[in-house]
């Protein structure tokens, strides 16, 4: 894999064909473009996904490296922009080196509105310009500079992107005054008490009505706004400012309903598009793919999928997909991000959905479209069943059996075509936090110090082996414990990047251990022990599983995996032990402890592990040396 890289960065660095095209490029023609005058030539970079470590960045929080674009910076304010850049980043590549990371998935790159009801819009997520970077973070040079940084180290990048919605842009007109209102209405009597926000009215399956003292005046007006100071200006490329391409229904009040689901704005005033057209389809696969056109970077992550119609996603995914492919990007990986513990609709994404033939008019010009979607899913049913009821709330362990025994139907379960290479069902991100929910450690927090680092360390010992690719938010390293949206986006800088402590260290030994075994990346996985036992019994908290295969060498390994906060459990259970599909008299290895294991006769092992403690086995004879 490290040679597949190091050989097309020599062809990157040998062949600069193409001339920057003007969007995305900084206009001041006196910038010194440090030998980025030319777009890079796509390369792939990666051979398989599974053996990638992603660690997801706030870019704003993670470290800053260029003072020339902190302008409103608040620190101390959560909500406001704090000054982390890509220069930041790219400083410390040797640092997220240090702790096995080979992939950076880094929040959104394009211009967003500034701030709106004195929140910033430092996260990415509020996008007013597609066409145009986020000066805060850098230009394109900066952008550019990191994701050949992170090459040269034989490090992916991955951007984060929004297709749903854009930010607060405009206002719903209601009353017709041209002029943004909030309004009381109704006397509470003869009439309901309705509070009218024109910038963010709640849902209405009719569309926003506008209204008069005389009754309603048809469906409402939208006016764009302009105020350059904090960028809440008509969205650019041109096909976002037609109000035609939003729903224009309103705020959502209800997920569950699917009319709300794919057609309200999202709370706050973020403006649903319409992506059942074929301008907006075309729109978003144009600013997208011209984004990893112009910076050589490897993948997108995908903010809300779930609010966004399964046919967009066909033709997204197969259309970025064929156009990179075109330029020598392969192995483009896409996976999204559902917010929902519904493991069927979280894996509806991934799955091959023949289209409908009302969509074929969009793909006319361009090969047929298929029921491809994306490549994988951020596994948010994972999170809730196995990391908050398992690892942090000790709840029994066949719950994560039986949710990756549902992969196998609600996921897809062969490649998309053009895409990774790998079934969707067998390369989840799997993860323990994000900046969408409270860090691990603040799930815990009621508990002593020393509990919640075991806690903490034993599910990082499942997500380093667990089927699928790992993803660490940032900070998890040091240690960071904020609850709930923005206190869980602190400034690592803060920590002063210490790479001493323990969970830094452990998070790099795992790191070690999944790159030496083979099966730990690749293999296939069984489930040899779940218990439905939680409390005093002698399995209580005991999950274990075997993967198998990967490569020719390093073929197998056993995960046991205690979440008994109390004691310690073995993997048998009234006179039942363990089988395992090694072979008897096979000798096991722990690469944590050194503890040795015989598979008997009967093709069973029996292991103890002590509570919030794990066990990560593999043949005596494939044990290497991690230094």
């Amino acid at each position: 894999m490290q040679q597949l890289r190091r050989t097309s960065r020599v062809f990157t660095n040998a062949i600069r064909a193409l001339s920057l095209s003007a969007a995305l490029l900084p206009l001041n023609s006196c910038l010194d473009f440090q030998g980025y005058e030319q777009t890079p030539k796509l390369t792939t970079e990666v051979e398989d996904w599974r053996d990638e470590v992603i660690y997801q960045v706030l870019v704003d929080r993670f470290a800053n490296g260029d003072n020339a674009n902190d302008y409103r910076v608040q620190l101390g304010a959560p909500a406001r922009y704090h000054g982390g850049d890509w220069q930041g980043l790219e400083d410390k590549l040797p640092y997220l080196q240090a702790l096995g990371v080979t992939t950076l998935w880094i929040s959104p790159v394009v211009k967003n509105v500034e701030t709106d009801a004195n929140v910033d819009g430092y996260h990415g997520y509020w996008a007013q310009d597609f066409t145009e970077l986020n000066p805060h973070f850098g230009d394109l040079v900066a952008l550019r500079r990191l994701v050949d940084a992170a090459h040269e180290r034989d490090m992916l990048v991955i951007i984060d992107i929004v297709a749903n919605h854009v930010g607060q842009l405009f206002y719903y007109d209601i009353n017709l005054n041209g002029h943004p209102d909030e309004q009381i209405q109704g006397n509470g009597v003869d009439s309901p008490v309705m509070y009218i926000n024109e910038y963010d009215p709640d849902f209405d399956p009719r569309g926003i009505q506008s209204f008069t003292s005389l009754g309603e005046a048809g469906p409402a007006p939208i006016i764009f706004g302009n105020d350059p100071a904090t960028n809440h200006m008509p969205p650019n490329p041109e096909v976002f400012r037609n109000p035609a391409i939003y729903n224009r229904k309103g705020r959502t009040l209800n997920f569950d309903e699917e009319d709300q689901l794919l057609h309200g704005d999202f709370p706050g005033g973020l403006k649903d598009v319409d992506t059942s057209r074929c301008d907006v389809k075309q729109a978003f696969v144009d600013v997208y793919a011209r984004i990893i056109e112009q910076t050589n970077a490897d993948g997108f992550r995908i903010d809300t999928i779930k609010h966004v119609e399964h046919e967009f996603w066909r033709y997204f995914s197969q259309r970025v997909r064929q156009r990179l492919a075109e330029q020598g990007k392969h192995n483009f990986f896409m996976f999204g991000e559902a917010f929902d513990g519904r493991d069927d609709l979280v894996g509806s994404f991934t799955q091959k959905l023949e289209p409908d033939p009302s969509e074929l008019d969009c793909a006319a010009g361009g090969p047929a479209l298929t029921g491809d979607q994306l490549d994988s899913a951020f596994y948010f049913p994972q999170y809730f069943q196995a990391v908050r009821d398992v690892f942090q709330q000790a709840q029994s362990t066949d719950r994560i059996q039986a949710l990756w025994e549902q992969r196998t139907t609600n996921w897809g379960t062969e490649p998309a075509e053009g895409g990774v290479g790998v079934a969707p069902s067998d390369i989840p991100v799997n993860f323990l936090d994000n900046h969408d929910v409270p860090r691990f450690l603040y799930g815990v927090q009621e508990l002593s110090l020393e509990v919640q680092r075991k806690l903490l360390r034993n599910g990082l010992v499942f997500l380093y082996t667990a089927p699928g690719v790992p993803c660490l938010y940032y900070g998890t390293e040091q240690e960071l414990r904020g609850g709930n949206d923005p206190a869980n986006r602190e400034d690592l800088w803060d920590t002063g990047y210490d790479q001493s402590g323990g969970t830094f260290q452990w998070i790099a030994r795992l790191a070690k251990i999944r790159r030496a075994y083979a099966s730990l990346r690749r293999g296939d996985v069984a489930v040899t022990w779940a218990s439905a036992r939680t409390g005093d019994e002698e399995d209580a908290g005991l999950f274990a599983f075997e993967r198998t295969g990967g490569t020719n060498k390093n073929s197998y390994s056993l995960v046991v995996l205690n979440s008994n906060q109390v004691h310690a459990s073995h993997t048998g259970f009234e006179g039942a032990t363990m089988p395992v599909g090694a072979p008897p008299g096979l000798v096991l290895e722990d690469v944590l402890s050194g503890d040795s294991y015989t598979v008997a006769g009967d093709g069973t092992v029996d292991i103890t592990v002590e509570a919030m403690s794990a066990a990560i086995l593999v043949p005596a004879s494939d044990i290497v040396s991690l230094n």
